[in-house]
């Protein structure tokens, strides 16, 4: 039934249309535009997915195999393509069962929105049957939640939803829908959120904080930058390329910051942190003016804070004012969109090259090379490491492939030895490291940008974890690169356990079934590697096939990942061995 209201004021006819609220979701989504979301049906959900079955043609659903890997393929998603991620799941365990990829979203500020079904209005409270409290579980773990109760609010709480995932310092959002709001109806009409009330996503960039970090780094005579994702978030990669290149200033990155600036330029210095690069770790101690851009002085990289850089002036670019002195003190502190305050930083900085400073860069470099590049990525030993397999997948690849890796030993070799020409290229779980990320983000990675070739690589453990996600990739089609480096061991456990356990490798040696079998039992072809002579020629075909491959390297047991910083040591403290 279609009703009419006249705005008298503008002196024109708005209609709207009498809708179910299960079909006024479907419809907000496509609104929104979203094209693809990620879910696995339930009782209390199934009014909704009633309606998504008669907009298939508007809208894919893709079934993943678990409700864990609908988030993390939403976020796989939106971390490649800038776009919300949206997931969708039924009551209690279902929605439990998203938590973890929400978290994970949270902490590394991903934009995602997730819908659950809940049980109708007047049970709740009561313990129904699949009843919990979502909205007081997922309240730590989301930039915004709310519960719908009555199928009038869902236009507006569904475009609210969207605007604050995406907008400021990108996060997820989870909205819970009863049933009967989902069947109830409404005079539905949609409209986008453009703002809320008490809420700035994007402070006002100062000009004078500006003025007086450019000031700084002016007269510094060894400056250093360390950026992180906002950058990649805040589409500001270009503006952080020139003003590296204007003031020669040696730049470093977190891992989620990498691909920002391509890995070959002469300026990128390469990753701080517990498993970064030897130069940037020991130089951060040295230098005269830190200059932090989109990142948050994360543990991992900043080690012992009260040994962190004490000597240097710290400039920090940051969008989310509450990260701004919660970890390292700021001398000048520069809040708002990294795009906009670096285009306003460019023109008040001098023209430099810091070649003497660079060239202590250079130096320690070389001695990392040496004691530690050399022997990854072209070992001498019998055994295959994980830096060679990188290696070929970057001479196949061109260092134009997404790598989307999950997390341990594996990870650290991936962000240390991948080649990124392109950003928005290494997906992984930084902040909350979650194991079983990977494969199902490569999924949502490879669906958002299907032209990128996309590159899984993740340990006998983690893929464990979310191994079920071969089934979404077979239903679909996905071609994606699946690479499981197979140490036979919970490899990064296990490295602490032989530095700082006596070698006590308690409940971290994995018996790990037959996976290429298991692959091939999906229809996804497969291949396992334990020699060096058939990486080459194996890692060649992976990356030709036009189907989902899935590739096992049976590497060291026990090879360590350095450099090292020990949990709680100085940057300065890092081990090479």
């Amino acid at each position: 039934m279609k009703t009419e209201t006249a705005n008298k004021t503008q002196n024109v006819t708005e209609k709207t249309e009498r809708i179910t609220g299960s079909e006024a979701i479907i419809r907000c989504l496509i609104a929104e535009g979203v094209d693809i979301l990620y879910g696995y049906p339930g009782g209390a959900i199934m009014p909704v997915y009633d309606e998504l079955y008669k907009f298939k043609d508007q809208i894919s659903h893709i079934l993943t195999r678990h409700e864990q890997g609908a988030a993390h393929a939403a976020q796989g998603y939106a971390r490649i393509s800038g776009r919300v991620g949206v997931a969708m799941a039924t009551s209690g365990p279902g929605a439990t069962n998203l938590v973890t990829g929400i978290a994970d979203a949270q902490i590394d500020s991903t934009p995602l929105v997730c819908i659950t079904g809940q049980v109708a209005s007047h049970l709740l409270g009561s313990d129904a049957f699949q009843e919990t409290d979502i909205v007081g579980i997922s309240t730590p773990v989301t930039k915004w939640n709310c519960q719908v109760t009555k199928a009038s609010e869902i236009p507006e709480v569904i475009a609210k939803a969207f605007y604050i995932a995406k907008s400021g310092r990108p996060g997820p959002v989870l909205i819970d829908i009863t049933k009967d709001a989902q069947f109830g109806e409404l005079d539905f009409k949609y409209e986008k959120c453009k703002g809320v009330r008490s809420y700035k996503p994007v402070p006002d960039t100062d000009l004078e904080a500006v003025a007086k970090a450019a000031e700084l780094i002016n007269n510094a005579k060894k400056p250093f930058i360390v950026w992180g994702q906002g950058i990649i978030l805040g589409k500001a990669e270009e503006q952080l390329k020139a003003v590296v290149e204007k003031t020669g200033i040696p730049s470093a990155w977190t891992i989620l910051g990498a691909s920002a600036i391509p890995t070959s330029h002469p300026l990128n210095v390469g990753m701080v942190g517990m498993h970064g690069n030897y130069a940037p770790n020991v130089l951060t101690n040295e230098c005269d003016v830190l200059i932090a851009i989109g990142m948050r002085f994360d543990d991992r990289v900043t080690g012992n804070l009260n040994t962190y850089a004490k000597q240097a002036k710290v400039i920090h670019f940051e969008i989310d004012p509450a990260e701004v002195d919660k970890n390292v003190k700021t001398d000048v502190a520069v809040l708002g969109d990294a795009k906009l305050s670096l285009t306003a930083l460019l023109p008040l900085l001098n023209t430099n090259t810091h070649s003497e400073w660079h060239q202590k860069f250079k130096d320690l470099y070389a001695i990392e090379f040496e004691k530690i590049i050399k022997d990854d990525i072209s070992p001498t030993k019998d055994g295959l490491t994980m830096g060679e397999v990188l290696k070929e997948i970057n001479i196949n690849t061109k260092g134009n492939a997404a790598i989307v890796s999950d997390v341990g030993q594996h990870q650290m070799i991936a962000c240390r030895y991948s080649e990124f020409n392109i950003t928005k290229s290494n997906i992984t779980s930084g902040g909350l490291g979650t194991m079983g990320f990977a494969l199902p983000a490569a999924i949502g990675a490879k669906m958002a940008a299907p032209d990128r070739e996309v590159v899984a690589i993740i340990g006998d453990g983690g893929y464990q974890m979310t191994i079920q996600e071969l089934g979404t990739i077979f239903q679909n089609k996905v071609p994606v690169k699946i690479v499981v480096l197979n140490n036979e061991f919970l490899g990064m456990v296990r490295q602490w356990q032989q530095l700082f356990f006596d070698k006590r490798y308690a409940s971290t040696e994995m018996t790990n079934p037959d996976f290429v079998t298991i692959a091939k039992g999906y229809y996804i072809e497969g291949k396992r590697v334990t020699k060096r002579d058939e990486l080459a020629a194996a890692v060649k075909e992976m990356i030709a096939s036009k189907d989902a491959y899935f590739l096992e390297v049976c590497v060291e047991k026990e090879d360590n990942v350095f450099p090292m910083i020990p949990s709680g040591a100085s940057v300065s403290d890092i081990r090479l061995s």
